[in-house]
């Protein structure tokens, strides 16, 4: 059987994605900070799916912490056929204000951690020339955004290194997959401070469920790039027409209609 390693597996999307494999008979790694959300999710698997589940309780902010991870697996002679790297929040503000603690632990885990565990495991994925690995990021991508700078800076990273890493293994049977949601049903948004945003205030937004759904059948299909959402994928490919100040003003208006 093979075995899916999911980040930010104890809430939401990664959560969702954690059930969608259980239930596609996948063996799932889970790896979040909260060890008690995880044991819970992991009963739930096992009992409901009967898959093997293993808990790795670690904060992606801490630089050691996808170097433990690997070890771990090695230790236990844990194969990864899906990399699910999922694990990411946001914050709210402007950027001479905020918290500099806050935001780097944010570029550590939704830009470096990222980075280092797509490198360690798809060396591992060329080299037997089997499997997929699912980066989320998000329509922040695509723009750069007032109030939330740091964070779209870092989805756009994720967007490029994610769609060079797909071009660059095009000619092997190693797929690499950029998820990119709107604003989706979950708590990212408290943890943003982004309730009152004009970006989902007001807005009917899709369940986690439907999310990773999506994401996982477009990563089965080998897709590069998955923008979920019909309005989202519009909203994207305008974005290269318009011109860089109206797109600022207008994401900055949006995010401060608070």
């Amino acid at each position: 059987m093979k075995t899916a390693l999911i980040t930010g597996a104890s809430s939401g999307i990664g959560l969702e994605f954690a059930r969608i494999f259980a239930r596609n008979k996948c063996d799932v790694v889970l790896v979040a900070r909260s060890e008690e959300k995880l044991t819970a999710l992991a009963d739930e698997l096992r009992k409901t799916h009967g898959v093997k589940v293993k808990v790795i309780a670690k904060d992606l902010a801490d630089k050691n912490a996808p170097a433990e991870i690997k070890a771990e697996l090695d230790a236990e002679k844990i194969e990864i056929e899906y990399l699910i790297n999922n694990a990411g929040f946001g914050g709210y503000g402007l950027y001479y204000e905020t918290d500099w603690k806050k935001e780097n632990d944010m570029i550590q885990v939704n830009v470096t951690a990222l980075a280092e565990l797509s490198k360690v495991f798809v060396k591992e994925m060329v080299k037997r020339n089997s499997g997929r690995i699912l980066n989320v990021a998000s329509t922040a991508a695509f723009q750069p955004g007032p109030l939330m700078s740091v964070y779209y800076a870092g989805k756009a990273f994720v967007l490029s290194l994610s769609e060079a890493m797909a071009y660059e293994l095009k000619d092997t049977k190693v797929t690499v997959t950029c998820l990119c949601p709107g604003p989706t049903k979950s708590n990212f948004q408290n943890a943003a401070n982004i309730n009152e945003s004009g970006l989902v205030k007001g807005r009917k937004i899709p369940s986690s469920y439907d999310v990773a759904l999506f994401g996982y059948n477009e990563m089965m299909k080998g897709k590069y790039l998955a923008v979920e959402g019909f309005m989202n994928k519009f909203m994207a490919f305008c974005v290269r027409f318009m011109p860089r100040k109206m797109v600022l003003a207008t994401v900055y208006k949006i995010q401060k209609n608070r």
